[in-house]
């Protein structure tokens, strides 16, 4: 399914990892990005779902397009954040533009993972494109292995980062 929010779970881990260091909205812009192509393909019967945008190229270079568009749309959705946040002072996050390191950091690892998840699940994927045609990745572990892992990393991301930001409070 194109445009999964399962792929925010390795991200909320990541953040209860890096914090500062890894930007969630850059991250989430580059799922978006990657997955117009298939989401285009669903509504336009394409034979290919999962083409260009999932090759590791367009991948990084979403990424970085990705951390681009997180640094002038960041204000106004944290801005919504915090406005959706208020009953919850220790969810609010400081609504000013995020640091470059941060910005990449999220877009960069947005597009990678998003590529090495996909691979695990879709054979009609070429994740090394130009350098081979093959996807090495398809179906090492199953498609539900994939959706539990998403979960978990998630689960325990969301946990973990919730829990620090209260006790810093």
């Amino acid at each position: 399914m194109p445009i999964t929010p399962l792929h925010m779970g390795p991200a909320l881990l990541g953040k209860a990892a890096l914090d500062n260091r890894i930007s969630l909205i850059a991250f989430g812009i580059c799922q978006i990005l990657i997955d117009m192509e298939p989401l285009l393909g669903l509504i336009l019967h394409w034979p290919q779902l999962h083409g260009v945008t999932h090759t590791l190229p367009l991948a990084l270079l979403l990424g970085l397009l990705s951390a681009v568009l997180a640094r002038c749309l960041s204000p106004c959705l944290l801005a919504r954040w915090n406005r959706e946040m208020a009953a919850m002072g220790w969810l609010r996050w400081q609504a000013a533009k995020p640091g470059w390191s941060a910005l990449l950091t999220g877009g960069l690892l947005g597009g990678v993972s998003h590529l090495l998840l996909d691979a695990l699940m879709h054979g009609d994927m070429t994740p090394l494109w130009p350098f081979s045609a093959a996807n090495p990745l398809f179906e090492l572990i199953t498609y539900e292995q994939v959706e539990w892992l998403c979960l978990v990393c998630g689960l325990l991301g969301g946990v973990l980062w919730g829990w620090r930001r209260w006790r810093r409070g």
